[in-house]
């Protein structure tokens, strides 16, 4: 049901319910409210999607979709929202919502403090680097919110009405994942007491989600939904102008709400065409700026995640962005030389290539050097010398002149010939549709140096055809890469020596996290059963290599000395490791049926850690948490990088 529709059923509804309430009252025929709740058609779930922040990603990704069929689209979003158009009622929504208590319906094992941690004002999280505090607020104040409503012409009560459109009622549309039916019940009930009228739709998230359905329509007039933040804030898709999905741009873009505000947009655009930080810091304040005051969408709460770990373990390093085994070398026992973490998900594979999943990212920290650590929403060199930045002098972004012909790097992310037509960013950041002519473009030439010494677990020092195999087998279309678009934004690598290379982009590609190196390399000499060495196997058959997805050759602190499917995998420390040797022997992964039977066996001293993969977000943490205060281990609550969040949709059908 498109939003037009829907809001007539809602007024039909109102129109013969109210005045049968009002006759039994004797209040005002507008003045009653009604409750419907759609019915729910599947059952609850929460999924959500993590994953390690790729350099092509424009916006954080939301839960999967499946596609259904299409709505007609008979017209453009053209029409102002009746109600949500005003940005009074907006901010009044914001005031009357009482976040502190949204989190205390799903977290109410958390603390006040850390109920507070997970509070947000904008599209950022504490702590963020590119965060701007000073920007308009609206705590909990409901009299604040009821004198915006009365001044923008919203009287009476129990539900307000407006003598031009009539109720106060609005639809609120969400998946039926019993975690959003929790607090948004909650919320639902403090908009009733500042005289909102709110009718929620819990709908499966295969519609919520899907790709020609939902929010991809906008069909909607409120809706709640997550992103998963990230180290680089990105988001020109979601509040850019010309990134409304609409049926004229055949519903391109991530943004839901219809918000197009030219100097949020104009800095969106600007801080995503810029390398140098303190410039982008500068542009993302002014779009926070402008998404609070004109408080398009809500920021709800960060999600709640925690880890939990045996007293025995110390170095322990929890952080919302970045795996818990990243600095596995720094963990140490205080008694016993061997650590179990617990899994209730087995990789599919170790090869990082093919696969993203959040628990073979932790296990792959074991057996592989990273370029770089992803800490706090910012960026460490860890396999690289240092980050290679415009400010290190390791990187350049140089204005050139392209002509007709040329490959250049589009606005939609493409490497494609110049041509009449085509929409580029120009050396000055301003987005063009190139005529005719040359134009002036940037182009980005990084140079990655990696540390010396990195060594594979058979003695091999890391060699440069090391490096040059994987950026062969990356590259290539037949290897099953879960994405090609960093590949097809470079122009050329140059390979200088076993621990430097450099990468030259197509003009126009701008990736913030450029400074990260792309390849640490493939073990080129490693010979696997049939005789053949690594450098000799095409890449259509990496994926079906034992070598190379179940027993891959370790340049990591530990390397894997066994995997029996369905029951564990066991590390042992890497002789050959280039940097300080593990304190702890061994490690042993095991594969625990639920999150239930992980927790006691955590509690029974069976297993060492549970990561917030495992744990989940459920009565689980509240059980660890319990256990923690009363000494029996160690946890530790963070705010996931993941954000609940309730958009306004502002132009309607």
């Amino acid at each position: 049901m498109g939003i037009l529709a829907r809001r007539a059923a809602i007024f039909v509804l109102l129109a013969l319910i109210l005045p049968i309430l009002a006759a039994c009252s004797g209040q005002p025929a507008t003045q009653a409210p009604v409750r419907e709740t759609v019915v729910v058609t599947a059952e609850p779930q929460i999924q959500v999607v993590t994953a390690t922040p790729d350099p092509n990603q424009t916006a954080a990704p939301v839960e999967e979709p499946s596609a259904t069929e299409p709505p007609a689209a008979s017209s453009a979003f053209t029409t102002p929202h009746p109600i949500l158009s005003d940005v009074r009622v907006r901010q009044a929504i914001a005031y009357c919502t009482n976040r502190p208590e949204l989190i205390a319906s799903v977290y109410p094992w958390l603390s006040e403090e850390q109920q507070q941690d997970l509070l947000m004002d904008t599209f950022l999280p504490k702590g963020h680097w590119a965060l701007n505090t000073d920007v308009e607020t609206y705590p909990f104040d409901p009299e604040q919110g009821q004198a915006l409503l009365e001044e923008a012409g919203w009287t009476g009560t129990p539900v307000r009405a407006h003598a031009d459109v009539g109720p106060l009622a609005m639809s609120f549309t969400t998946t039926n994942a019993q975690f959003r039916q929790t607090w948004s019940t909650v919320f639902i009930q403090q908009m009733a007491d500042c005289g909102i009228q709110v009718i929620p739709t819990y709908a499966p998230g295969s519609w919520w989600f899907g790709s020609n359905t939902g929010l991809a329509r906008r069909d909607f007039e409120m809706g709640a939904f997550a992103w998963v933040g990230q180290a680089d804030p990105a988001g020109r898709t979601l509040y850019a102008c010309n990134q409304v999905p609409g049926p004229d741009n055949n519903w391109e873009g991530q943004n839901y709400m219809g918000w197009c505000n030219d100097v949020a947009s104009v800095a969106i655009t600007a801080a995503n065409n810029t390398l140098d930080r303190d410039e982008r810091i500068s542009q993302y304040a002014i779009v926070q700026e402008e998404f609070a005051k004109d408080m398009v969408s809500l920021p709800v709460f960060n999600r709640s995640e925690a880890y939990a770990i045996t007293n025995r373990l110390q170095n322990f390093r929890a952080d919302s962005t970045e795996y818990y085994t990243a600095n596995i070398e720094e963990w140490e026992l205080t008694e016993g030389d061997t650590v179990v973490i617990g899994f209730t998900q087995e990789p599919a594979t170790l090869w990082s290539l093919i696969e993203s999943a959040a628990v073979q990212r932790v296990a792959s920290f074991l057996l592989g050097v990273p370029a770089t650590t992803q800490y706090s929403y910012d960026y460490q060199a860890k396999g690289q010398t240092e980050l290679s930045t415009l400010e290190s002098g390791l990187a350049e972004n140089n204005d050139i002149e392209v002509s007709p012909g040329d490959t250049v790097w589009n606005t939609a992310g493409e490497a494609v010939e110049l041509a009449a037509g085509v929409e580029v960013a120009t050396a000055d950041g301003e987005i063009v549709a190139f005529d005719s002519g040359t134009l002036t473009m940037k182009q980005l030439v990084v140079t990655y140096n990696l540390v010396e010494g990195i060594t594979w677990e058979d003695g091999e020092p890391l060699k440069q055809a090391d490096l040059e195999l994987q950026y062969a087998i990356d590259c290539d279309p037949e290897s099953g890469a879960v994405s090609y678009t960093v590949c097809n934004s470079i122009a050329d690598v140059e390979f200088l020596s076993d621990t430097s290379y450099v990468v030259t982009y197509h003009p126009g590609v701008q990736w913030p996290t450029y400074h990260n190196a792309l390849y640490m390399g493939y073990p080129s000499h490693q010979v696997i059963a049939d005789g053949r060495t690594l450098a000799e196997v095409p890449a259509a058959e990496w994926q079906t290599l034992p070598e190379v997805i179940e027993q891959p050759l370790s340049n990591g602190p530990y390397v894997l000395t066994s995997w029996e499917k369905g029951q564990s995998m066991t590390f042992s420390v890497n002789p050959n490791y280039f940097g300080d040797a593990p304190a702890i022997e061994t490690v042993v992964i095991k594969f625990i049926a639920d999150t239930n039977q992980a927790v006691a066996q955590l509690l029974t001293g069976e297993v060492d850690v549970l990561g917030s993969e495992t744990l989940g977000a459920g009565a689980e943490v509240q059980t660890v948490l319990e256990a923690a205060a009363a000494g029996d281990i160690q946890a530790f609550p963070t705010a996931s990088a993941t954000w609940e969040h309730i958009d306004f949709n502002l132009n309607i059908r």
